[in-house]
């Protein structure tokens, strides 16, 4: 089966930096544009970043542009989210998402389990 296992959240101060990796198994990752989603306590989940298939193409929400960055590694089957200038409303559970057509379009067909992101000001 499909899984998609996150790593690298942890405790940081306001300013620092983050990189969360995200290793898929059970399908064949290159075809699959990737994504990642937060979630902070009380509020709905939000789109962060996607990537296309072959990392040619990314995007990103607007209150992290310029400040993070999403990046894959088909050979590794791989993706990562490069978190610089970290916010306390950065906090948030974030999750790694993959789906065969598009993260963006509806609701991503395989998540993982999340890891926590925690900014302290």
């Amino acid at each position: 089966q499909v899984q998609l296992v996150e790593s690298g959240g942890g405790l940081v101060q306001a300013g620092g930096s983050l990189r969360l990796s995200c290793a898929a198994s059970g399908l064949t990752f290159g075809p699959y544009p990737m994504g990642w989603f937060r979630q902070a306590p009380g509020k709905e989940r939000e789109f962060v970043a996607a990537i296309s298939e072959n990392g040619g193409r990314t995007t990103y929400a607007d209150s992290v542009k310029g400040r993070f960055t999403i990046s894959r590694e088909n050979v590794k089957n791989t993706v990562y989210l490069q978190m610089n200038s970290l916010k306390p409303e950065d906090t948030a559970v974030y999750y790694c998402a993959a789906d065969r057509v598009s993260v963006r379009v509806s609701i991503p067909a395989y998540w993982g389990q999340g890891t926590q992101v925690t900014v302290s000001s």
